[in-house]
């Protein structure tokens, strides 16, 4: 007979599912340093410190909540101090890596800007950039050496244009991309742009949707001329056998460490419900993301757990309070568009696409532009989210001239293959983030390959870190930055390098993250001496001229790639 003692054995803990910071689910409580920051004051409020004390006082008098945080919902992200090398990036506290001096984002949303626009543009990168403007991969401007004291002066001249810095960065509605040839195309049947207008003039700024889990990124474009699977989401052109032209609703895209394409929810949307559907998915974002872990905050992840029948359920039941119509699927092209050269608008009028190297102009560079588009005739200029322009509605007798002066500032119609297909983000001369340098040398491969004399469409995407700011898993060759062994065994700056990977931009494509061949890397040094190895490689080993490089590159034998 057992014997009590008296004392009841401890009850067992209980083991409680870990939540993922989902607000929907009741788990309000800060989760992490952002979520913290974002609950003690939403970033939208700290454009009234930055024009009243801080524009005031200078860098020293900036709260650190404020420059690491909140400074991102206009725009602004303290630059990488001058010196720093890479084996350092992830070594040192914030404020051992921050300049005195910022990188600001102006965001033009669809890519269009006439040309009042584009002489401010110029004007406050000449008066307070030192003379910086890059051309970006999501149609933004973007500026270094920046000084908080001139932001008051900044925004006055950009604003009165109507741009903006608003939610240009943070965890935040960022930049609308749309088609550079929205309007024009003769391949155009519906223009999105009405739908990126009534986003941007109705929910930007919108305290309600300023404190999202991570970035929101999106895409409205009848044309498939952007990278939509690459977007948190995009609304694509489609014709709907009953009900005529819309948009093919696409969620959960992104790149970075954990790479996922979007996936198609199988609804078709009419331009003028875009809007509204926009704002459920995220509110559905805002409410529903994870907010436990900052790694696994984008959209992408929660579209992977639910999948796409559940994520549309609940946004038709929660957030719509209405069912979305079926609809086919998007028809692609034969083949990928990237506007480059001389093409005929729908009106008989012309457009000139026009590419810097890798995104880099000045802001000297872009008032001469304006002159020059001016003399042409024209008042419209289009970014791409490919880091060239457009410059839109040019008469046929003006178009030589015009292909002529771009040419002198820097912009070719007329670009190589590898010009036109080369893409790079800031890298360590300016972003706090980068281990190597990626500008200049993606400047370097393009200039090795011309003089090569090498013509094969291949495109280069390089980038300073894991972060695929310039998009590294969807290139032809895509090239990561990082420091590995240099040739007397001492770490140098180098690439880790994919191979094979793109989007579904034309009939036949197959989307995907290419190859990654075992320890494939090479020294910043070795760059464009391999870049024109493999070059040579795929010339010779394609089947024929029609064979894509993704496609060579999947049966390719390793050494060949090497």
């Amino acid at each position: 007979m057992a014997v009590s003692t008296g004392t009841p054995s401890p009850a067992k803990p209980v083991r409680r599912a870990r939540g993922e910071g989902q607000w929907a689910l009741g788990h309000r409580e800060p989760l992490n340093p952002n979520e913290r920051s974002k609950k003690d004051d939403i970033g939208l409020n700290v454009r009234a410190r930055i024009e009243t004390i801080y524009a005031k006082g200078g860098f020293a008098s900036i709260d650190p909540a404020d420059l690491r945080g909140r400074f991102r919902w206009w725009g602004l992200y303290t630059q990488r101090k001058p010196g720093i090398d890479g084996g350092r990036t992830a070594v040192l506290e914030p404020h051992e890596l921050d300049d005195e001096y910022f990188m600001l984002r102006v965001r033009v949303d669809g890519g269009q800007l006439d040309l009042r626009q584009l002489r401010a543009i110029a004007n406050v990168s000449i008066k307070y950039g030192r003379d910086t403007a890059d051309l970006t991969d999501r149609q933004n401007v973007q500026y270094h050496w920046i000084r908080v004291e001139d932001m008051p002066a900044i925004w006055e001249e950009i604003e009165g244009v109507g741009l903006s810095t608003t939610e240009a960065c943070g965890d935040t509605p960022r930049v609308v991309l749309g088609s550079p040839v929205a309007g024009i195309s003769t391949d155009e049947v519906l223009d999105g742009t009405p739908a990126i207008r009534e986003i941007v003039d109705r929910f930007i700024g919108d305290p309600t949707l300023a404190n999202l889990p991570r970035k929101f990124k999106s895409v409205v474009s009848w044309l498939p001329d952007v990278p939509y699977e690459a977007n948190d989401i995009s609304f694509l052109g489609v014709v709907h056998p009953e009900h005529g032209p819309g948009f093919d609703l696409w969620v959960g895209g992104g790149l970075s460490t954990n790479p996922m394409l979007a996936q198609r929810l199988g609804a078709w949307i009419p331009l003028d419900e875009i809007a509204d559907v926009w704002v459920g998915v995220c509110k559905l974002f805002r409410d529903y993301g994870y907010r436990r872990l900052r790694s696994r905050a984008r959209l992408k992840f929660l579209v992977a757990d639910w999948g796409v029948e559940k994520f549309r359920s609940v946004l038709e039941q929660e957030f719509l309070g209405r069912a979305l119509l079926d609809g086919p699927a998007p028809e692609l092209p034969d083949r990928p568009i990237d506007h480059m050269g001389v093409h005929e608008q729908r009106d008989g009028l012309f457009y000139v696409g026009a590419t810097p190297v890798v995104g880099r102009v000045t802001g000297t560079a872009l008032a001469k532009l304006a002159d020059i588009v001016e003399a042409h005739g024209s008042d419209r200029v289009r970014l791409t989210p490919h880091q060239k322009l457009l410059v839109l509605d040019v008469p046929a007798d003006r178009v030589d001239s015009l292909v002529v002066a771009l040419r002198e500032i820097g912009l070719e119609a007329n670009p190589s293959p590898i010009r036109r297909s080369t893409m790079a983000c800031t890298g360590i001369e300016y972003c706090k983030l980068a281990i190597v340098e990626t500008k200049a040398k993606a400047a370097e491969v393009v200039a090795h390959i011309e003089a090569t004399g090498l013509v094969a469409p291949i495109s280069v995407n390089v980038n300073g870190c894991p972060n695929a700011c310039a998009r590294t898993q969807i290139a032809d060759i895509g090239l990561k930055g990082q420091l590995v062994p240099g040739p007397d065994g001492e770490m140098v700056e180098g690439y880790q390098i994919h191979l094979g990977g793109g989007l579904a931009l034309a009939q036949g494509q197959q989307p995907g993250f290419g190859r990654k061949v075992r320890g494939l890397k090479t020294t910043a040094l070795e760059l464009p001496a391999y870049v024109e190895r493999l070059t040579r490689e795929y010339l010779a080993g394609r089947k024929d001229a029609d064979e894509a490089f993704a496609e060579w590159v999947l049966r390719a034998d390793e050494e060949v790639l090497r």
